[in-house]
């Protein structure tokens, strides 16, 4: 388990591996974001997509699963405050396969809760080509091996 001692800024990781099919697409956008880009291949080719896309929320969701099964799994994960600059580079189209990288960017303990420290980390979603689908930065909280002690 890597406690927020253990986090060094600067770190990097590569993780996962995500195929997404267009039945999942249309899933995932029929209950959740049923624009016709999304639900409708006809209609998607009349937008500015010129072919079905998955809604950045299922792009999201994809990468969060990356990341809880390979990297929050194996940390004192207490949650996140939050996202910033959240951003949906480049669409991702049915065949598509997406992995994660991540970057530590920086981390401070909680002055209102010394058992808790705050790590934000750079998420990036790529496709199979290596290109940036999805970034954002995540504002997350990793608990403190050892509380009682001086950051």
């Amino acid at each position: 388990m890597q406690y927020y001692e253990d986090v060094e800024i600067g770190t990097t990781q590569e993780f996962g591996e995500y195929e997404v099919t267009k039945e999942e697409i249309f899933e995932f956008a029929e209950q959740y974001d049923p624009q016709p880009f999304h639900t409708d291949e006809d209609a998607a080719e009349e937008s500015a997509f010129g072919e079905l896309v998955a809604s950045g929320w299922h792009t999201a969701s994809i990468c969060m699963r990356l990341l809880v099964d390979g990297f929050v799994d194996d940390r004192a994960s207490m949650g996140a405050r939050g996202v910033d600059e959240l951003r949906w580079k480049q669409p991702v189209k049915p065949g598509d396969t997406i992995s994660v990288r991540t970057e530590v960017l920086d981390k401070r303990v909680s002055e209102s809760d010394p058992r808790r420290g705050y790590v934000d980390t750079r998420i990036e979603g790529t496709n199979q080509h290596g290109d940036v689908v999805i970034s954002w930065i995540a504002l997350g909280m990793v608990a403190r091996r050892n509380p009682d002690e001086a950051a």
